[in-house]
């Protein structure tokens, strides 16, 4: 028997560092993203020898031992062996569990769109499949928020496990004592296709520590300097106005949002922009772009620009100039997915 599970990635609009303590806990934080059709996907065996085998394909990482009630959490599969550790010690009672778990992602860690936080989303949702576990969708986020972010202490924000659990188009708040208030758009199916036809996704090829990136927000953040205050708040208020020109279907108002919270997420720490990121947008701005950012915490990744549908093939030539690829995408609306085949 095989359990697959596979969790769309995101794309961050905007509210982006909001989610990021302490900012969200004093002052409440406030996103807006949609998944795309991009995916990480986690695939677990039972087995019946007492071992276990953990493997990221697409990192080409194998990790084989007799099943314990707890790995030492060392190189390599950190992430595979703390889910592993966490679900054993709340979900199984301290008793091994003996099983292959492989997993792989559409994108490579680093790249902006969620994919180590989408892959823990899948993670859970296999073992929940395994082990018949009561959780729902905000029970699966949460699970892969403590194991990532709590247990292995890994800086970051919260949103990812949540686009990747509930997937569409969201805009989520997220307040103290881990408050989480999840809002889907049911954006008419126009407002979509419009936006999609306008959206340029295209991955510098450049691969980002974006911990480091909020490190330094939180730096900047815990020295209370009221300018760097101010431009987070000037994010999170752009997530609210992007959220009311999507629901309207004013594309050329979400455009102008989008470049406005990319100039304030810029001025939040040193490193969100880089050279590779500036020619990207400015070769998509000199055709006719209205507007572009990165998606996650900057540095490097996807950078993703909106432009006219009619200025959009003239974008794409520009970008398919430099380093780096533009990568075809669409918008979906389901999250985390599992299902089971026989061998």
């Amino acid at each position: 028997m095989l359990i697959r599970s596979r969790a769309p990635l995101r794309l961050g609009f905007a509210g982006g560092g909001t989610d990021v303590s302490p900012y969200c806990d004093l002052h409440g934080g406030a996103i807006l993203n949609a998944t795309i059709d991009l995916y990480a996907t986690s695939v677990l065996r039972p087995r019946t020898d007492g071992s276990v085998r953990f493997h990221a394909a697409d990192r080409g990482s194998v990790f084989e031992a007799r099943a314990v009630s707890e790995f030492p959490i060392e190189e390599p599969l950190v992430l595979h062996k703390a889910m592993y550790n966490h679900i054993v010690k709340n979900h199984a009672g301290g008793r091994p569990l003996a099983l292959d778990l492989t997993t792989y992602s559409d994108a490579p860690a680093g790249s902006g769109l969620g994919a180590s936080s989408t892959l823990c989303v899948t993670m859970v949702q296999a073992f929940t499949e395994w082990l018949q576990l009561p959780l729902g969708l905000h029970d699966i986020a949460r699970t892969a928020f403590q194991v990532e972010r709590v247990e292995l202490a890994m800086q970051g924000g919260r949103q990812d496990q949540f686009a990747a659990a509930f997937g569409g188009f969201n805009f989520m708040e997220f307040f103290a004592g881990e408050r989480v208030i999840v809002n889907p758009l049911r954006l008419k199916p126009w407002i979509v296709a419009e936006l999609e036809a306008s959206l340029v996704l295209f991955y510098t090829g450049v691969s980002r520590d974006s911990a480091a990136i909020i490190d330094r927000q939180i730096q900047n953040l815990t020295t209370a300097s009221p300018a760097i205050l101010e431009e987070f708040h000037a994010i999170k208020r752009q997530a609210f106005e992007m959220k009311e020109t999507l629901i309207r279907g004013d594309i050329r108002a979400f455009a102008k949002s989008l470049g406005q919270s990319w100039q304030a997420k810029k001025n939040t720490a040193a490193g969100i922009s880089t050279s590779v990121i500036e020619e990207a947008l400015e070769a998509g701005l000199s055709q006719g772009a209205y507007a572009g950012k990165v998606s996650g915490a900057g540095g490097g990744g996807f950078v993703m620009l909106v432009a006219d549908p009619l200025r959009r093939v003239a974008v794409v030539r520009a970008l398919e100039k430099l380093p780096g690829q533009v990568i075809p995408c669409h918008f979906t609306h389901e999250g985390v997915q599992t299902w089971t085949v026989e061998e």
